[in-house]
């Protein structure tokens, strides 16, 4: 037996010592990071280890690296959705729901509520709704929510009078200068809109006319213009107080006002321009 134990602690080896490659540096384990090459301190007596490469971090951190390695799959797919996507997700299909009338006028609508009917916690909800509030699509009732705002024919008459204060000369101006070629280019849009007033539907409708008047107006290149205009515009598709929903022939005349408007300034018929913007304006009900 004590030769069996005299070869036993023979061939045991001796803890490394403090200085040795196998140890974590001190520095590397109070950065919460892997050790490198640079952090390791040779043993004259062993060939020192390579560190072993650090774990996989989990998934979900967009553009994380691990100490000179490439992100993983996961950042290479993309990042998972944030906040603010998920409030930009539910903004968009709120203002969807005002203009197709699923959101009535007058009515109060708590966040919980909607967050439940859109699978989403309460405040991605009520983020987007504050937006709406600024938009002047709802307001805040305190301590219930947020009470679609009841537009009266009065205030969509105002708004469409300030469209056409501004984009009628901004039209005209275009008329002179942008090429025919330009202006073709636009037709898919505005095909759009007559394929979305086909159906009858206004929710589609409301969304395809304010890309082909954000794409005429963007000729101008003036992007605090684009913005004030798609500003008053989507103020002036909110509901009316207790209106029925857009007849079909009203979604039809009004997107073959489209077709004719890019006719018009293709000609550089100003006169049927400035005629055509107005009517549009003042004529349109959605």
């Amino acid at each position: 037996m004590e030769q069996g134990a005299a070869r036993e602690r023979a061939t045991e080896r001796p803890s490394p010592p403090l200085g040795d490659a196998t140890r974590v540096p001190e520095q590397a384990r109070v950065e919460g990071r892997p050790p490198c090459a640079a952090d390791t301190v040779h043993d004259p007596g062993r060939a020192p280890r390579t560190p072993r490469p650090p774990a996989r971090r989990a998934e979900g951190v967009r553009g994380e690296h691990t100490h000179g390695q490439p992100a993983g799959p996961a950042a290479a797919a993309g990042p998972r959705v944030v906040r603010h996507s998920v409030r930009g997700q539910i903004l968009d299909a709120l203002r969807t729901a005002l203009v197709g009338g699923e959101l009535v006028p007058g009515e109060v609508y708590s966040a919980p509520a909607l967050g439940e009917r859109f699978g989403v916690s309460a405040t991605p909800v009520r983020e987007a709704m504050q937006r709406l509030a600024v938009e002047g699509a709802v307001e805040v009732v305190p301590n219930r929510g947020f009470r679609v705002t009841e537009r009266t024919p009065r205030e969509l008459a105002e708004l469409a009078e300030v469209r056409a204060l501004i984009e009628v000369p901004v039209m005209l101006r275009l008329a002179r200068t942008v090429p025919a070629a330009r202006w073709a280019e636009l037709r898919p849009l505005a095909e759009a809109t007559s394929t979305a007033a086909a159906r009858g539907d206004r929710a589609h409708y409301a969304e395809a006319d304010r890309a082909f008047h954000r794409a005429v107006l963007s000729l101008a290149g003036n992007q605090q213009l684009l913005a004030v205009a798609d500003d008053l515009h989507r103020r002036s598709q909110w509901p009316l107080i207790s209106a029925p929903a857009v007849r079909h022939g009203v979604l039809v005349a009004d997107a073959a006002e489209h077709t004719a408007l890019l006719d018009a300034l293709i000609a550089q018929d100003l006169t049927v321009v400035q005629t055509l913007v107005r009517e549009h304006f003042t004529g349109s009900e959605c």
